[in-house]
This record gives C-alpha cells, structure tokens and sequence, in this order.
C-alpha cells in the first residue's frame, strides 16, 4: 500500500500546489513521466558513482526532468496567456512519446519491451523499514514523500514566498497592483509542480519492486491519480497524504478482490464514486453558506425596517400635536 501511495501522494501535492495557487496541473503525467526517465537513465548509466551518491543523483535529475517539464506550460501561460491545461496536455503527449524514444535508443531491454535495471547503489534503502514491515519490499520512499508534504505544507503557509503564489492565484489583478510579480510566480509553481511529480516518478522506479517503465503508448496513469487524490485532499498537503494512502489502500484491496472473481476495474469505480460523493459534498456545503447568508441578509433588512418605525414616534414636537 505504501508502495502504491507514494507516486500519488507526490503528482498529488503537484496537483494541489498548482491548485493553490490558481493553475490547473493536468500535466502530472508528462512530469511523471519525465522525471522516471532520469531517474531510470542516471540509474542505468551512472554506475561509477558510489551507492548512495548514486540514488542522490537520479533523484535530482527526475527532479530537475520534471521542473523542466513544467516550466513550459508555466512560460506560456505567464508570458503568452496559454492555457495550461491545453499546454498541460500537450505536454503529456510529448512526454510520452519522447521517452519512449530515448528509452529505445539509450536504456532499452528488446527482449521485454522496457528498460534495463538500474543498479543496486541507485536504489532507495530501506532504512530499517523492512524489519519494522517483515516480508515487504518497503523503503525511504514513503518518508521522502512525507517530507515533502512538510515542505510544502511549510511553503504555503508559513512563508512570504507561498502567500505570494496563493494571493496571485485568488485575486491576480490585485496582486499586480500590490507590487507581487505575477509572472515569476505563475512560472515558479508550476517549475515545483513539474519537479514535485519528477521526484514520485523516481520514487516508483527506484524501490527494487521489479516495475520498469514500458515502452507503450499510454499516459502514465499516477498523473491522473494525483488530481483525484489532491481533490479528495483539498489541495491541503495533509490532506493529500491522507488521501493519497487511503487511495492506495482501496487499490491493493482491488487487487486482492481479483481473488473472488471481481474485475479489476471495480477499483476505479469505487475511487471514481468516492470523488463525486466529495464533489457533491463540496456542492452542498456552498448551498448551506449561500442559504444561512440569505438567512443573515434577510434578518438584517428586517433589523434595519424596524428601527425607523420606532423612532417615528418619538420625534420632538410630535406630543403636544394632539
């Protein structure tokens, strides 16, 4: 399960970081993708570098694949008015199809379809986390997305740079005239966007779990994941953890209820289900606060009808007229 959760919490807290500050991330995928190249590539090809410089190193190119990879839609739409998520979508596009190539022409295994393995130094250590979980393939992975979840929890709320982004993603125009550069920050989120699922498509690639990346020409789906997790979180980095585990918790019971003769596809049923019921929630919270406004606004009119009617009476003069 945390194996599952980890890609997602991270295109997850992609997902929501663009949220939070007004941009819509659908482009995960294409950074996902990105970033598991790198991390894949320098995994491969970087053997003569120490074990734990060596997982170090392909974390940083995923990190640095992914960045680049949203920069792009975030330039066009900060210096162009592009939007981003048809530039998202193209991208993902691009990805896809780049990758395959690079794979094909530089980590390629033509017996299976997909890449080589990558050393044994570039893979994440378990850190104990294997005697604490017996019998599992577990690693660090789970606890690099965990701090990032800190990081960028401690970005959005407790920084002037992460009340900048959220103020040009509420109100742009206002932003601008109070002195915050607008396209710097456009650019800038998506940048930590892009590297943010750069880095859970080396979390995924990296963990000695036998996953290598396919050459097919199909979307990586953990993108897609993110924006439902970040949904179901909120766009708050906790939440998204959360939600994040939770989702790969109903992924492997799916799994698991192959078992009994259930298709493989009640999975995204349910997480689909899950994602509606909280946008209807959503939906009913707004028409709560629409109606107790209506409520507050009707009783102030009425406070407001009343007092004129009590001081008519009791105007200067008016005594005596009788």
């Amino acid at each position: 399960m945390l194996y599952l959760a980890t890609p997602i919490i991270m295109t997850g807290l992609s997902v929501g970081f663009a949220f939070k500050t007004g941009l819509f991330n659908i482009g995960a995928s294409g950074q996902f993708t990105a970033g598991a190249f790198a991390a894949v590539f320098v995994g491969v090809k970087f053997t003569f570098l120490p074990p734990g410089i060596h997982c170090l190193a392909a974390l940083l190119a995923a990190l640095l694949a992914g960045a680049l990879w949203g920069c792009v839609p975030g330039f066009l739409k900060a210096f162009f008015n592009v939007n981003e998520v048809i530039a998202s979508i193209m991208m993902n596009y691009i990805g896809m199809y780049l990758v395959n190539m690079l794979i094909q022409k530089t980590v390629y295994d033509q017996v299976k379809n997909q890449t080589l393995p990558v050393a044994p130094g570039a893979n994440l250590p378990k850190a104990g986390l294997d005697k604490l979980f017996p019998g599992t393939n577990i690693n660090v992975g789970i606890l690099i997305a965990i701090l990032f979840v800190v990081l960028i929890y401690i970005i959005l709320n407790k920084t002037t740079f992460g009340y900048e982004l959220k103020a040009c993603g509420k109100n742009p125009d206002a932003s601008k005239y109070a002195g915050i550069n607008e396209k710097r920050n456009i650019v800038m989120s998506m940048v930590i966007a892009g590297a943010l699922s750069g880095i859970g498509g080396a979390l995924l690639y990296l963990a000695n779990s036998g996953k290598y990346i396919q050459v097919l020409d199909v979307i990586a789906p953990e993108g897609f994941s993110g924006i439902s997790v970040a949904l179901l979180g909120l766009s708050n980095p906790i939440g998204i953890l959360f939600a994040g585990l939770f989702i790969g918790h109903i992924t492997v019971g799916g799994y698991n209820m192959q078992l009994f003769d259930f298709v493989p596809e009640v999975i995204d049923i349910i997480i689909a289900a899950i994602i509606y019921c909280g946008a209807l929630s959503l939906l009913f919270r707004t028409l709560i606060y629409r109606f107790r406004m209506r409520r507050t606004k009707k009783a102030a009119a009425l406070a407001e009808a009343e007092v004129p009617g009590k001081g008519s009476a009791d105007k200067p003069g008016e005594e005596g007229t009788s």
